[in-house]
């Protein structure tokens, strides 16, 4: 076969398992957002079926066999190459995991799914702890199968972002500790901003009309996407016309819907702008974890909580809820929204306590795969690393150690990315101010469209075709630099807090 001929077998391969992994996606949605308590074992059985039959093509010699042959090959364009050279990485990483592995490990998410559902329901962690430990155990299987140097965990973090390890991400941590906690000081010696408008009665159908009309007006394409409620807001996508977000509604509490939907638009956003043309293809997926948090988080805290983007939607929000927001100011709502506090629940902490509540699961995440923290203990661990750098106890489990869903997927190493996600945001949103003169004034009138397409083409169209620090430095130049968000969050809190 010819250049051309073995490409095509190629694409053809990769794109037909990658079918199978949006098909399971579409189960995994179903069973997050749809599916009756009941169906958990046979879904389960049917996400590793999917799950091991994808995995049989992408390790399988004849797949190995082309893609050598390609990487030898003369003849592809620029994009084609990555691709190859892309496809080529996974394979290798892909074969050190077995068939049964896979089917072992997809068919444990279920489980440890439904457990963690139960224990929140139940609000007791100990229904949990059980099914985390198998899921555990397995991740420990999958970092020896996959080899690593160092920390155990470094193996598992490579799923979420490359050329990553806690030598990397220890000394980032530590600039947290180092230089928020000044910040917070200075914070705390202010009069503390009220936030209890955000608390009241706040009907479900107008949170979910106002939340609706947010995401139009950031770009999210409705006919390629829908919202939906879920226990855990995500984002899931099958292809770049078929995009979904879910948030929860509270209705004593109107930030909890409003901040996962912001968060999850700016994810879907991200998989809504990427190349149609390379489906299933590794040009056609996102660079890494940090960078689809640098969208999300950009969307949430650069824009969606800043006073330019308010002073749009406070009068649409206040049409929405008259009684509850008449007499509410602007000033007095956006400070509200950006008040600094230590707290519980992650997904609701202010843009600084904020990194603290990713430090805390990174360093648990690391002690569960050394083995120095077994499941059980997880609990009492997890209370004490909150008393340690927030001050806070959670008053019960849903509160405290099962409040995320991310260790039911067996998701350990995603949650460092978070934090990257917002540093790589600040960087990146302070650029695009240099070079979008306009971008306050549009922001006033409602208007996204310069910085959505500006995201566009800086980070959505390349794929994965370049690393995350060679992405910020294309776009920055320069790597990721902490001090973006630092100034930032200086400037920003300064005008809230008055110091």
């Amino acid at each position: 076969m010819n250049t051309k001929e073995l490409y095509s077998e190629y694409k053809d391969i990769t794109q037909r398992a990658a079918d199978l992994n949006y098909a399971s996606a579409v189960l995994q949605w179903d069973q997050e957002v749809y599916m009756p308590p009941k169906g958990f074992p046979f879904r389960g059985r049917q996400l590793a079926t999917l799950a091991a039959q994808a995995h049989e093509w992408l390790t399988s010699d004849k797949y190995g066999d082309l893609l050598l042959r390609l990487s030898d090959a003369e003849g592809l364009t620029e994009d084609e190459a990555h691709n190859v050279r892309l496809s080529r990485e996974d394979y290798e990483k892909n074969r050190k995991l077995t068939t049964d592995f896979i089917e072992k490990i997809t068919n444990q998410t279920s489980a440890s799914y439904d457990a963690w559902i139960r224990a929140r329901k139940e609000n007791n962690y100990s229904v949990y702890a059980g099914e985390l430990g198998k899921m555990i155990a397995l991740k420990k299987q999958q970092a020896d199968l996959y080899g690593y140097e160092g920390h155990p965990y470094n193996a598992l973090l490579d799923d979420y972002e490359k050329d990553i390890s806690v030598a990397v991400l220890d000394p980032v941590f530590e600039g947290v500790r180092a230089n928020l906690p000044g910040l917070l000081d200075k914070i705390k010696a202010t009069t503390q901003v009220d936030d209890s408008v955000m608390e009241g009665n706040y009907p479900r159908q107008p949170q979910w009309d106002f939340s609706v009309d947010v995401l139009r007006k950031m770009g999210y394409d409705m006919e390629a996407g829908r919202q939906d409620i879920s226990e855990h807001p995500f984002t899931t996508s099958f292809a770049p016309t078929d995009v979904r977000v879910t948030t929860r509604v509270d209705e004593r509490n109107f930030a909890s819907l409003l901040w996962s939907t912001i968060h999850e638009g700016g994810h879907a956003l991200y998989e809504q702008g990427l190349p149609e043309a390379q489906y299933g293809l590794p040009l056609g997926a996102a660079a890494s974890l940090s960078i689809h948090e640098s969208q999300s988080r950009l969307w949430e805290n650069c824009v969606g909580r800043s006073l330019p983007f308010w002073r749009c939607f406070y009068p649409m929000l206040q049409q929405y809820f008259p009684s509850q927001l008449r007499d509410i100011s602007l000033d007095a709502f956006y400070k509200a929204m950006n008040k600094v506090a230590p707290s519980l629940i992650r997904t609701e902490a202010d843009e600084l306590t904020y990194h603290f509540h990713v430090m805390i699961r990174y360093e648990i995440e690391k002690s569960v795969l050394d083995g120095s923290v077994k499941a059980p203990e997880l609990g009492e661990v997890w209370n004490e690393q909150y008393r340690k750098y927030l001050g806070v106890s959670a008053p019960d489990d849903k509160q405290g150690v099962l409040q995320d869903v991310h260790w039911s997927h067996g998701s350990f190493g995603y949650f460092p990315t978070y934090s990257l996600g917002s540093f790589y945001a600040a960087q990146f949103f302070e650029q695009a101010e240099k070079e979008l003169p306009g971008l306050v004034s549009d922001m006033e009138a409602g208007s996204m469209h310069e910085l959505l397409q500006w995201l566009r083409g800086k980070v959505h169209v390349h794929g994965r075709k370049y690393r995350s620090e060679e992405l910020c430095q294309r776009i920055t130049g320069r790597g990721l630099d902490v001090s973006s968000f630092l100034r930032y969050a200086e400037r920003k809190y300064a005008g809230i807090y008055d110091f």
